[in-house]
């Protein structure tokens, strides 16, 4: 069985598991399906909104093919969730590459 088959198996049981909708995300995104991994990504943020590595790595991703805007406002919104559960790093690391993403326009 591959991971995307394994992650959608755990999330058939447990549709809210944080973990495995990010892994599924993950995977997508690694294989290139940018779409398929924002449409999990965003539905790890409606369940949780305050899982700040999901809007960290959906801004990476969205960076990576280009599309600036969009990735600067998943920063804008995962810095103001890291804030809110008081995750120091992932809101530093946000910033930077919000700060370099604002830096080519």
């Amino acid at each position: 069985m591959d991971k995307i088959a394994m992650l959608k198996e755990i999330l058939a049981q447990n549709p809210t598991d944080a973990f495995a909708r990010y892994g599924l995300a993950m995977e997508h995104s690694g294989r290139g399906e940018t779409e398929t991994a924002l449409a999990e990504f965003d539905r790890l943020r409606q369940d949780h909104p305050d899982y700040a590595a999901g809007y960290f790595m959906a801004a990476q991703m969205l960076a990576k093919v280009r599309r600036n805007p969009e990735a600067k406002a998943r920063l804008t919104e995962g810095i103001a969730a890291a804030r809110r559960s008081g995750n120091q790093h992932a809101q530093s690391e946000m910033q930077a590459l919000l700060d370099d993403l604002e830096m080519e326009d």
